[in-house]
């Protein structure tokens, strides 16, 4: 098939959905479909453009079997409320030249990865024109979030994005989430269900099985063999609750720290924590190097706020149930979260300090208990979240949805010799 897949986020972007968007795209192409992704250049999670992409530049490249169309896009220092929407307005914007260079490429699928919202129209109608299969993978509920985590404010603003939100989301042959709960979402907001497709981030079980041990990085900070060390490893934005990291590291001084990431919040995390002996700063790691990162861990703490609940699904988690360690979540009970750390680790409720940290100080003092629950958070991984299994039901699903129709030939000259011989 010929896939093209439109989002803003893309590789080599080391975390977040740039990682599982550009992870999915070489895994199709190694599968021999023909791939075109357009995407921004790679800013995240530093929110800075990469060397070499300039602030209002177009460029072409292939990547891992993948032709891959970048789109310039503004990006700010400090993102938050009005800023985002500027932020993800831009590539919506400035995207579409590379859409209508597409409409002479017929792909049989376009696929468009939310956030951004704001492409999905435009993702929606190229499909519609090319008489190709129109899906929709969202990632994040973008529009709740916005609101509920107050970056938009407006009952009537509300409504109005939300109906627009409803209408679009009916359009498109298929639309996927990445948990239960957003699938009933999906629903809930007029989604077919017979549209509706589980379609869940992943891990590469195979790459954290080789790092079942402390590995290099207790000896690279000068932390002793026997000491209980509790990780964050992930973005540093404001949606995760973070604050409540400094606080638990004062809080339990017999425990060892490590906050490793990049992101707004960074600063804000390094001020809190000066002067703590028992906290251990790292900016973002290699990628190569996240296995083993993960496996210097005793604990994982996944501290998220209380508004995101259900609206997102924090993509760190799937290498946290690989790595064999129990997690301790903040979350609300009865939401995803909640329900897929419980019995893996220790659930607790949003911005809950005292509780944070006494889940904490119990899983340092219950070596057994962290072995018992490392088990069952690996080997739900292992059933669940394994990369190949997951891509691979994702492709059944395209190859069973998607009609190839016969494809006219191209008026586009520049495109010509990528069309003799296409037609069906």
């Amino acid at each position: 098939m010929k896939i093209l897949l439109y989002g803003i986020n893309y590789a080599p972007e080391p975390t977040g959905i740039g990682k599982y968007t550009g992870e999915m795209a070489e895994w199709l192409a190694k599968k021999g479909h023909r791939v075109r992704v357009i995407a921004a250049p790679p800013y995240y999670p530093h929110w800075k453009r990469d060397d070499g992409h300039g602030a209002f530049s177009y460029s072409t490249e292939q990547r891992a079997g993948c032709e891959v169309l970048r789109a310039p896009l503004w990006v700010p220092a400090n993102p938050g409320g009005f800023k985002r929407i500027v932020h993800l307005a831009s590539f919506a914007l400035t995207s579409l030249p590379w859409l209508v260079r597409s409409l002479g490429w017929r792909p049989d699928v376009v696929l468009v990865v939310a956030p951004a919202f704001m492409c999905a129209p435009a993702g929606w109608l190229l499909a519609s024109v090319c008489r190709a299969q129109s899906w929709l993978h969202v990632q994040d509920f973008e529009v709740d979030a916005a609101f509920d985590m107050g970056l938009l404010k407006g009952g009537v603003a509300r409504r109005v994005v939300t109906a627009i939100e409803r209408w679009v989301f009916r359009r498109f042959d298929r639309v996927s989430s990445i948990s239960d709960r957003m699938l009933d979402k999906l629903r809930a907001k007029g989604v077919d269900p017979e549209r509706v497709v589980s379609f869940p981030n992943w891990v590469d079980v195979n790459a954290m099985s080789a790092h079942s041990g402390p590995g290099k990085y207790r000896a690279e900070l000068g932390i002793a063999t026997d000491a209980v060390v509790a990780l964050y490893s992930g973005s540093m934005a404001g949606k995760q609750g973070l604050e409540i990291l400094p606080a638990a590291a004062r809080l339990a001084p017999g425990v060892t720290f490590i906050f490793c990431g990049q992101g707004a919040m960074r600063p804000q995390i390094e001020a809190q924590c000066a002067g703590l002996p028992n906290v251990r700063l790292l900016p973002l790691q290699p990628a190569e190097r996240l296995p083993e990162l993960l496996a210097t861990a005793d604990i994982h703490l996944l501290p998220q706020q209380a508004a995101a609940a259900d609206l997102v699904m924090p993509s760190k988690l799937t290498g946290m149930l690989c790595s064999g360690r129990p997690t301790v979540a903040t979350a609300r009970a009865g939401t995803e979260l909640a329900r897929v750390v419980a019995g893996r680790g220790l659930v607790v409720p949003p911005e809950a300090l005292d509780e944070f940290v006494a889940a904490i100080t119990r899983l340092a003092a219950e070596p057994e208990l962290r072995r018992e629950l490392g088990i069952a958070a690996r080997a739900y991984a292992e059933c669940h979240l394994a990369r190949d299994r997951v891509l691979r039901d994702f492709e059944l699903q395209l190859m069973r949805s998607t009609v190839v129709r016969p494809k006219p030939v191209a008026l586009d000259v520049g495109d010509v010799s990528t069309h003799i011989g296409d037609t069906k």
